[in-house]
């Protein structure tokens, strides 16, 4: 299932990335801070009939709220243990679990995981447009404390999305949104992902390749979501280099 994909102008021109898990480890940070709110919230409010109150695990980040806008990742968790809250309880919770990410963001700092330099790196030189999406507000300020910002061209973040409207994963649209923003068709890009609302965005937006970050094995489900190729880093995506490779025109 794991492969060395390679990737090349002749075939692609623009590769779409996910932010949090794909580049950074801020989705360690989102899932902790997913978890200090929710686990503070069931352990203080008694269930009701019909109610799930069990502390909030990875499998319920992985299905319910990776890579989804806050509110969405809230209303779906809720419902999955069958709380029904009023939508401005649920926007304070999301609320919360943005001030605990903040807080865990000032103390642990943006992280960035093995080959995303290097990966990035390549796609310039060889001439890949390049972009990066995220459900998260907070976006700008993982990338100016990675170090990373210039390294695209273009950005789709959930700040963008909410002045837009556009629908969280897994409707395509921030990726298509990304696409339009770098002037490449779908089928000519690339779409970089470890959520399975991600890769599941990437295959309906008819993209040319989704590639399927898995690091805990769920590769699987990840293929079933709509990955076409599965590496367990980005070190497993390589860059055909070319001496005439120019970067395309904006």
């Amino acid at each position: 299932m794991n492969a060395v994909v390679r990737l090349s102008r002749t075939d692609f021109d623009a590769v779409v990335m996910d932010l949090d898990g794909v580049v950074t480890d801020t989705a360690s940070l989102h899932e902790m801070a997913w978890k200090r709110m929710f686990d503070g919230f069931l352990a203080t409010c008694p269930p009701r009939q019909g109610e799930d109150h069990r502390s909030f695990e990875n499998e319920d980040y992985r299905r319910f709220v990776d890579g989804r806008p806050r509110f969405d990742g809230a209303a779906g968790f809720l419902t999955s243990r069958g709380i029904d809250l009023l939508p401005e309880k649920v926007h304070a919770l999301a609320a919360q679990k943005d001030v605990d990410f903040q807080d865990l963001l000032r103390r642990e700092g943006a992280k960035l995981l093995p080959g995303a330099v290097p990966l990035l790196a390549a796609l310039r030189r060889a001439g890949f447009r390049t972009a990066i999406v995220s459900a998260s507000r907070n976006c700008t300020a993982v990338l100016g404390r990675a170090g990373i910002t210039e390294m695209f061209d273009a950005q789709v973040d959930g700040v963008v999305a909410a002045e837009l409207g556009l629908p969280g994963k897994p409707d395509p649209a921030v990726y298509l949104e990304a696409a339009g923003r770098l002037r490449t068709p779908p089928e000519r890009s690339v779409v970089v992902e470890d959520a399975l609302a991600g890769v599941e965005a990437g295959r309906r937006g008819g993209f040319g390749l989704v590639i399927g970050v898995d690091r805990a094995g769920h590769g699987p489900e990840l293929l079933a979501h709509g990955a076409n190729v599965i590496v367990t880093d980005l070190g497993g995506v390589d860059v055909a280099q070319s001496s005439a490779a120019e970067r395309p025109r904006a």
